[in-house]
């Protein structure tokens, strides 16, 4: 410790307190710094600044680490002299603490003028003292520093106006500084007012990360960063639980496991809090802090509710001033700290068992009535009252969480615990949702098939009409996801205009409390349309979820629809436009990040199709693999067709029919044929025989394709003209007349056909333009496997002077533009599957520098798991599989 020179010789002054006990010279002692003490030059620079200001606050919780902050910067600072009292005598009235006060300056070194005086009697003080001493200290020419520790014990309005009466008038010779757990009874908003007041407080006092992390290695504990950033959570930064955790976990032969799984309530953790902060209150204190241990946060209200008192207001207030481990959040909410709180609900399971089940059933009451559901769903599951819990769900009308929106995944989760002993609709809809948004699909059709069953045996009756109501609205969204998932159009369309009927019975509020029901109500008469093939009304009710309002309960809706309104895009043959749509599709759920997979995954098949139209086949594969991504519950017929003729259009341009044959040969299980699907199909399946020769078999499938839909018919004509019919092939385009209602992908076929029909014929010029005609159409889209499949016939014409000019660029790989620059498309990237986040771009970058994954994890504060998470998806938007392929593209382009 630096040597701290007074005026002169310490004064000799009385040796013995008012009471006549000797003065305890601990009381005057700076405290020592243990061993493992890590000094934070932030909180020490901050400290420096109680030089300048009058009056210095180091306020926070017991274990902050204000002492000891505060007696380092005492003992290593060179300037004036410090004086430290502890003022453990404040409680024995304001005689004793101005005793104690003036023994601290003396024995620091101070000489003060003799007739201050000194108190003769601890409950009173001589009214001239604090004019002298603020005299005496006002004419020095060096101020004097005095921190006043566990300024808290201060209760006495007196002994505080004295205090404050002796800083104001002492000047320049003074500088106060309170080292408490409470607000002082001072005048505090005029200092801050004036800028004469330092404060250092418990955010502040919060160890950070960096400052976790050397502590732990004072106390000889290397550890992962993100076991530093488990235990900084878990402690909230408090310097007495990282250091409590340290000590005990140095005695353990497996540090690391022992703070990642180390229970509170058995260490000496709870031992100190439950000494230095429980046992300091009183009764009543005592009772509220354990039943409000339940909650995560609270209002006075429930606090009220769970102690059938009406005094938690005053007392919640009072705790959070005087830094008892509760926090005010604002707006009338406060929480705990989880440290104190796990001792808390442990201390409470000890002193009153069998009380728990009870709090929880008043809370999820409670927060039911004031529109808290998600607090209440838990509360009901804690206190394990199913039937409570499964009914507040229905008739909130909150059944769609269990597909959509940030709490999915905690919906599911909580409802698993629920037995098979809970009966009623309500339990019986909640076990129907759980098991359709977890096994849609695949090995889950068992599932989806009991789901079924019960949804068809509730036939009971529930009280009171909006109740009814919200329990036949629940009902009508599972019956519409399973008729969806079974591909059963008509069901679908019951199930809608059930739920349409029940609608009127139902508040309007509560409608717009939840606009996830609406969405995918609507989503799934749409998708179940859309399977019908028919394309208009399936757009209708898809595009009133597309435009509806967004939000992150509805994302998930609004980006299968946005995906499936691009699939029908796609199907009439405006690539472009199903592009575009099928991307912002793509950025609908990833805004509001939402856990993958968030999406039903035919954004990217659309994407995947497009690229095949456009003969960009890796891009397609990869979009394809990227499409298998998919929402359990959005695993429909649509999807899985779609998937098989993308992957069976894949293999044709690839050059292996037997391939395509395999992938639209298994029918996809559904209740009603999609008349779209078998005419694709077909069509896939007939180009694949006759590119191997069999007319025959592919003349046999035409049977199969239907004659009311354009795209269908265009199909149909290429087949008719490659097993030799060209008039039945031209009476099918001037039938279906694709030109007034298809976009270029079916009308440049379709002009192609006629082409070939010309060529074959012999009319050279009808040919000609015709091809020429379908150029110019491609071109705008990139269109280019049109053009390959067409066969040996067009490449003569392609070549031509004439025609020459409009492939150039895109058309023929590294050829010259017209213009004769550079090849716009040779050797060019194909662009990324969808935009990389922000947080996605910091690992990238990071991946460039070769640090590894835990240095990548390190250095952005996240788990190794989420960096290997945001990996796989960069690798799958960037149609790579290793990190220098990643770098390597990303420069190419332009993401580094």
């Amino acid at each position: 410790m630096t040597e701290l020179e007074g005026d002169g010789p310490p004064s000799t002054g009385p040796v013995a307190d008012p009471q006549g006990d000797p003065f305890l010279h601990t009381r005057f002692a700076v405290p020592a710094r243990p061993v493992t003490f890590l000094r934070r030059e932030r909180l020490t620079r901050h400290l420096d600044e109680a030089l300048r200001t009058p009056l210095t606050m180091v306020n926070g919780a017991a274990g902050a680490g204000k002492t000891l902050l505060v007696a380092d910067w005492a003992q290593t600072r060179d300037g004036p002299v410090v004086a430290w009292l502890t003022t453990d005598a404040a409680g024995q009235g304001p005689g004793m603490f101005w005793a104690y006060l003036l023994r601290a300056l003396s024995a620091s070194g101070i000489a003060l003028p003799e007739d201050i005086g000194f108190p003769a009697d601890a409950s009173r003080v001589p009214p001239t003292l604090p004019a002298r001493l603020a005299a005496g200290l006002s004419a020095r020419e060096q101020p004097v520093v005095v921190v006043l520790d566990e300024y808290d014990r201060v209760a006495a309005p007196e002994i505080a106006e004295q205090l404050e009466f002796v800083l104001r008038h002492a000047g320049r010779g003074l500088r106060l500084v309170l080292v408490t757990r409470t607000e002082p009874l001072l005048p505090l908003h005029r200092y801050r007012a004036a800028g004469e007041l330092t404060e250092i407080r418990g955010a502040e006092l919060a160890f950070a990360p960096g400052e976790a992390a050397e502590l732990l290695e004072l106390h000889g504990l290397r550890l992962p960063p993100a076991v530093v950033r488990a235990l900084l959570e878990r402690t909230r930064g408090w310097a007495a639980g990282l250091r409590l955790c340290a000590l005990a976990a140095r005695q353990s032969p497996d540090p690391e496991r022992y703070l990642e799984e180390f229970e509170v309530d058995h260490s000496t953790i709870a031992d100190y809090l439950l000494a230095e902060v429980l046992k300091r209150q009183d009764d009543e204190t005592q009772d509220l802090l354990l039943r409000v241990s339940l909650l995560d946060r609270f209002r006075p209200e429930l606090a009220d509710v769970l102690t059938c008192r009406s005094d938690a207001g005053a007392i919640l207030a009072r705790l959070s001033r005087g830094n008892a481990f509760v926090e005010h959040l604002g707006h009338g909410q406060y929480r705990l700290h989880p440290l104190f709180r796990e001792i808390l609900r442990a201390h409470l399971r000890m002193q009153r068992p069998g009380l728990e089940p009870e709090l929880h059933r008043r809370a999820a009451e409670w927060l039911r009535r004031s529109g808290s559901l998600a607090e209440a769903l838990g509360h009901g599951a804690a206190a394990g009252d199913w039937e409570f819990t499964t009914g507040a769900l229905v008739d909130d009308l909150a059944i769609g969480q269990f597909f959509t929106g940030p709490r999915s995944g905690a919906v599911t989760e909580l409802f698993s615990r629920m037995g098979q002993d809970t009966t009623g609709p309500a339990a019986q809809l909640v076990r129907a949702a759980r098991e359709l948004s977890r096994n849609g699909d695949g090995e889950g059709r068992a599932h989806l098939h009991r789901a079924e069953r019960r949804l068809a045996d509730y036939d009971g009756m529930v009280d009171g009409a909006a109740d009814r109501a919200a329990v036949g609205l629940s009902r009508a969204l599972l019956e519409a996801l399973a008729a969806r998932l079974a591909g059963s159009p008509g069901r679908a369309e019951n199930a809608a205009r059930t739920a349409g009927q029940l609608r009127e019975a139902v508040p309007d509020q509560l409608l717009d409390r939840h606009p996830e029901l609406t969405a995918l109500l609507l989503d799934h008469l749409g998708s179940a349309r859309l399977w019908a093939g028919r394309f208009e009304a399936a757009r209708e009710a898809l595009s009133a979820v597309a435009g509806a309002e967004a939000g992150a309960t509805t994302a998930l809706p609004r980006e299968d629809s946005l995906g499936r309104l691009a699939l029908i895009d796609y199907l009439d043959g405006w690539l472009g436009r199903a592009e575009r749509t099928a991307r912002t599709a793509l950025a609908e759920t990833e805004r509001f990040g939402l856990p993958r997979p968030s999406g039903s995954g035919v954004e990217r098949l659309v994407l995947a199709a497009v690229a095949v139209e456009r003969d960009e086949l890796e891009q397609a594969q990869a979009l394809l693999e990227a499409s298998a991504e998919a929402h359990p519950a959005m695993r429909d017929p649509v999807l899985e067709a779609g998937r098989a003729l993308v992957a069976a259009r894949l293999h044709l341009a690839r050059g292996d029919p037997r391939a395509a044959l395999a992938a639209v040969e298994p029918q996809v299980p559904a209740d009603v044929a999609s008349p779209w699907v078998q005419g694709q199909a077909a069509l896939v399946a007939a180009t694949a025989h006759l590119s191997e020769g069999r007319t025959e078999a592919a003349a046999a499938l035409l049977r199969r394709v239907p004659d009311d839909q354009a795209a269908c018919a265009v199909g149909a004509a290429r087949v008719q003209l490659a097993v030799g019919r060209p008039a039945e092939a031209v009476r099918l385009l001037d039938r279906a007349r694709p030109e007034g209602s298809c976009g270029p992908a079916v009308t440049v076929r379709a002009a192609l056909v006629r082409a070939q029909a010309a060529h074959q014929r012999g009319d050279a010029a009808a040919s000609h333009r015709l091809v020429a005609r379908a150029l110019l159409e491609a071109r705008r889209e990139r269109l280019r496997r049109p053009f390959h499949e067409a066969g040996p016939w067009i490449r003569p014409l392609l070549d031509t002077a004439s025609l020459r000019g409009l492939t150039s660029g895109w058309l023929v790989p590294g050829a010259a533009p017209p213009d004769g620059g550079p090849a716009r498309h040779a050797h060019r990237p194909p662009p990324v599957v969808e935009e990389l986040s922000g947080r996605e771009r910091d690992v990238l970058r990071r991946l460039a520098l070769m640090m590894s994954t835990e240095e990548i994890a390190a250095d952005l504060y996240v788990s190794v798991n989420t960096v290997k998470t945001h990996l796989k998806s960069v690798y799958r938007k960037l149609s790579v599989s290793r990190r220098n392929e990643a770098v390597r593209r990303a420069r190419e382009l332009g993401l580094l």
